[in-house]
């Protein structure tokens, strides 16, 4: 896979004509991260395909390497073999770093915390350090694992000294900053001793632990809500196994397309006219990604879509509606939305991203501060942003605060052929800090680009 190299700053061609083609969309994170963490649970070698290739799901399985799993990559068949080893670690310790993964980051905490012994020493960069752990630490804590923190209480460094989960009935976790830290404990609940029941102490956003709790069903864990609350989960002492079909010859789970990526591409033929399709993307039964809703918002916008069983293909319309939308329950694709708000019809108003603000970066001051530098009206509330459009101020650099979905989501509305000539009016600050999630991401546009204007 080749990749275009990216210099700090990158002007964005626009799109002087309407784009045609398609987009072969890279694996989930989300779903590869979580697959590569029950894989390794697993008893026996499980092969995971259609995985994403990025710094994250990099980040994980040399974290695994690190701990003594076999993990073997093949980025071109975008396949991960990794021989699991039924719940235990084989190294007893382990320095890990896990960057600014965020889902690493608490998958593998509970997975040395869960471990029968060891020690483990887990870091982050600087971002990472200043992430929500405490509610994961906590309830590790409470199972029997010992955390040391090396720094600030509740935060990374910190060393886990494991000894195997404790008997206990019920454990409780505040998750209601991140949802990862619910579905790390999720995970590695079949460890303890005789079952365990984990009771949120909080409102947890639910799409991610409904992913969490179906993988878990589909790598043969039984999950029941029991009676006394819709969520709290009853999770039985349980041997993680992936169910191999009679005609395969080796166990191999399907990782789906990215629905967050997937809504970079849907927004891009509203901001430049013309039909995008979208190979193996259907948002009508996709199993597990709640970001999926994005295109229900973006036809209300002014896409139409269509979908068969090979594919999804957009189609711009002849407007482009404002909304007003509660994006809680997919709130990656927020970004996509208040990028292109400027070339609305009116005031667009995103609701339910406070939990945002605690991600790579703050990312709804980010995206107001952003906004109002390219000449837009943005009120901004701790919950909520309204943006009203105004003419675009061309000659801005966006600010991408290392995270990708900055990067990402302006790169579109650069997209946009402000100036009529076809000449860059915008420009991203280090855009290759797409390596995080999808990291062909400019070469993917810029071969769109190409194509588009050599087919009319």
């Amino acid at each position: 896979m080749f990749l275009m190299p990216l210099p700090d700053l990158l002007p964005i061609q626009p799109f002087t004509r309407p784009v045609r083609g398609k987009v072969t969309l890279p694996g989930s994170k989300s779903i590869t991260n979580r697959a590569l963490l029950l894989a390794a649970l697993c008893d026996g070698p499980v092969t995971l395909t259609g995985a994403l290739f990025s710094e994250d799901t990099e980040i994980m399985a040399e974290a695994l390497r690190q701990l003594g799993f076999v993990v073997k990559e093949d980025a071109e068949k975008k396949t991960i073999y990794v021989e699991g080893r039924g719940g235990k670690i084989p190294k007893e310790s382990a320095t890990l770093h896990v960057g600014l993964a965020g889902t690493a980051a608490r998958f593998l905490t509970a997975l040395c915390a869960a471990a029968p012994s060891g020690v483990f020493k887990i870091d982050g960069v600087a971002q990472m350090r200043k992430r929500p752990m405490k509610g994961l630490f906590d309830a590790l804590t409470s199972l029997g694992a010992r955390i040391n923190y090396l720094d600030q209480p509740g935060f990374f460094p910190v060393e886990i000294h494991a000894s195997g989960f404790r008997e206990t009935t019920c454990v409780k976790i505040a998750a209601s900053e991140s949802s990862q830290m619910l579905s790390a404990l999720l995970m590695v609940a079949p460890l303890s001793p005789k079952g365990v029941v984990i009771e949120p102490l909080d409102r947890v956003r639910q799409p991610f632990v409904e992913m969490t709790q179906l993988m878990m069903k589909e790598f043969g864990i039984p999950i029941h809500p029991v009676p006394h609350g819709q969520n709290t989960y009853e999770i039985p002492k349980w041997n993680y196994q992936l169910r191999r079909n009679s005609s395969d010859k080796i166990v191999t789970y399907q990782i789906e397309p990215d629905a967050t990526a997937a809504s970079y591409f849907i927004a891009l033929p509203l901001v430049t006219t013309g039909e995008l399709s979208l190979p193996a993307f259907r948002n009508t039964d996709a199993r597990l990604q709640g970001d999926t809703k994005f295109l229900n918002v973006l036809e209300r916008v002014g896409v139409s879509a269509q979908s068969t069983p090979q594919q999804t293909t957009i189609k711009s319309a002849a407007t482009r509606h404002s909304v007003s939308e509660n994006f809680e329950e997919f709130s990656d694709t927020f970004l996509t939305l208040a990028a292109i708000a400027p070339l609305l019809d009116g005031p667009t108003k995103i609701t339910g991203i406070a939990h945002t603000r605690k991600q790579e970066t703050d990312r709804v001051a980010g995206m107001a501060r952003e906004l109002k530098k390219l000449g837009q009206e943005v009120i901004e509330n701790e919950d909520s942003l309204e943006i009203h459009p105004r003419p675009l101020t061309p000659g801005i650099t966006i600010e991408t605060y290392g995270d990708h979905r900055f990067a990402m989501s302006f790169a579109i509305l650069g997209c946009y052929d402000l100036l009529g000539n076809g000449q860059p009016w915008l420009t991203i600050k280090n855009p290759a800090c797409c390596a995080k999630t999808f990291p062909n991401f400019f070469d993917v546009l810029n071969e769109l680009r190409t194509n588009s204007h050599l087919s009319q």
